[in-house]
């Protein structure tokens, strides 16, 4: 039994370290801003500065 312990420990840190890992870098690159939206477009000239829905 005294071999088995070592490895069964090993493997159950690593797994631990494994997850922790994962989501770490999940958490990091995640990209949860909303961007901003550019509203400097002439709404005369612009095809979709002008949309109407419904009052055709």
């Amino acid at each position: 039994m005294d071999i088995v312990r070592p490895g069964l420990l090993s493997a159950l840190a690593g797994g631990v370290l494994g997850v922790a890992l994962v989501l770490g870098i999940t958490v990091a690159v995640s990209d949860n801003s909303r961007p901003n939206i550019d509203r400097s477009a002439n709404a005369e000239s612009s095809l979709l500065g002008i949309v109407t829905y419904g009052s055709r």
